[in-house]
């Protein structure tokens, strides 16, 4: 049986979807780069969403990034409202996304700490 989803949800699920190809195929701006639309929380009224993003190449300045498509949002809004069928698109804001990051961190953190454990577990026991 397939699960419901409510309205906000599918609406941003459309959102990201949406704005993945507007900032590939017609955002010229040279600091977005590659970015990736990781989520989009849209609010239960449907008139905001926080769009999350994150960078693809970790060299490359994802505030910069998200300060462009913070100045490009009115202009990734009205293509929204072409492409989508729905009364009103939400007001854009962008945001970063860390948590690719945070988890590569966690991960070698825990990776360190098993080590640790394997080369030093056997001292001291009895």
């Amino acid at each position: 049986m397939p699960k419901e989803y409510p309205r906000a949800r599918r609406v941003g699920e459309q959102i990201q979807r949406e704005l993945a190809e507007l900032v590939r195929s017609e955002l010229k701006d040279p600091r977005v780069g590659m970015v990736t639309i990781m989520d989009v929380e849209v609010s239960a009224d449907l008139a905001h969403a926080k769009v999350y993003v994150s960078s693809l190449e970790p060299e490359e300045d994802l505030d910069a990034a998200v300060a462009a498509l913070n100045r490009a949002a009115g202009f990734l809004r009205g293509r929204l409202g072409r492409r989508l069928h729905i009364r009103t698109v939400p007001e854009l804001r962008f945001l970063r996304d860390d948590s690719v990051e945070r988890g590569v961190r966690l991960t070698h953190l825990i990776d360190e700490v098993v080590a640790k454990e394997r080369g030093g577990g056997g001292e001291g026991e009895g």
